[in-house]
């Protein structure tokens, strides 16, 4: 009988550790997927030069759908979806691509980065009461707490203050839009993501986003001009790794995250934003720049615990 026990033990034990893994690996998906973007504003910045903001998109995405479809034809993937996937996919990649990116682009444009971040660190929140009103999901007074935080470390370490905030209303605004739009996008990926491949999710969200996004572009037509070499191999960046490599690990990691969870990691954006900055485009870091730094690491720490049965 003790014999029977230990083995009982040994692989309930066995399961726990195995899953622990399984959701480390997610959780380092999520990670890895956040670092890309973040270098994302270095490189955006670069190759503003030559391209203006919603063409840099639409090139971005016109890139990753090429990448994603060698990527499909070399592993054979082409299985076609059911219809009603695909219908979830397209609606995703317009949501999470085309709308949230030309949100972002716009909404920065019209407000300071200062209030940017503070928005941008407010999508946690916004995930989690979209996921309570709708999912039933209910806010631990951890995660709360840990939100909080992170928002207090991301207003020290841009160095915002009131007055500059309300004067940018309009931006503001905006940006709060591209909140919901990326949570709407987390709530959608879910419901496909377990049942493709990551390659398949991200090529036909991809190719709706791209397919939207290229009329955008034409707005743009009167800025267009001959770019460097620099903003195309910037470009070739962005739309290889900040756009393939990144969302495929973003949804790797929302096989066992939930959403308001993995937008909470969206609080470390500010932090290795910083720090690239400060290794490619030569920016100081204050003290006060530091210490929200850190401010903010905790706050994902605790926004980030969930408890699993």
């Amino acid at each position: 009988m003790n014999t029977s026990n230990e083995i009982q033990k040994a692989l309930q034990t066995k399961v726990r550790t195995e899953a622990g893994t399984k959701s480390s690996f997610h959780l380092l998906a999520i990670i890895i997927a956040i670092l890309l973007w973040s270098t994302s504003f270095v490189g955006t910045k670069i190759a503003y030069d030559s391209f203006p903001p919603l063409t840099l998109g639409a090139a971005r995405f016109v890139i990753a759908s090429i990448i994603l479809g060698m990527i499909m034809l070399a592993r054979k993937e082409f299985a076609r979806p059911a219809l009603k996937d695909i219908g979830l996919m397209g609606l995703s990649g317009i949501l999470g691509t085309t709308l949230y990116f030309a949100l972002e682009n716009i909404g920065l444009e019209q407000t300071t980065a200062s209030s940017a971040a503070l928005i941008v660190a407010s999508y946690p929140a916004i995930t989690a009461l979209l996921e309570f009103i709708f999912f039933r999901v209910k806010i631990s007074w951890i995660k709360g707490l840990g939100i909080v935080i992170a928002v207090v470390g991301v207003y020290l370490i841009m160095g915002g203050s009131p007055k500059e905030i309300s004067g940018q209303l309009t931006g503001n605004l905006i940006l709060i839009l591209a909140g919901i739009v990326f949570a709407a996008y987390n709530f959608i990926t879910r419901k496909v993501v377990k049942s493709y491949s990551m390659v398949t999710v991200s090529f036909y969200q991809t190719i709706a986003g791209t397919i939207a996004f290229i009329p955008l572009a034409f707005i743009e037509q009167s800025r267009w001009q001959v770019p460097s070499t620099e903003s195309l191999w910037v470009l070739l960046y962005l739309g290889i790794f900040c756009s393939v490599a990144a969302f495929m690990f973003y949804n790797y990691g929302l096989r066992t995250l939930n959403s308001s969870t993995a937008m909470a990691l969206m609080n470390l954006v500010p932090i290795f934003g910083v720090l690239f900055s400060t290794v490619f485009l030569n920016e100081r870091l204050s003290v006060l720049n530091m210490l929200g730094g850190f401010i903010i690491i905790f706050g994902v720490v605790l926004s980030v615990r969930d408890k699993r049965t």
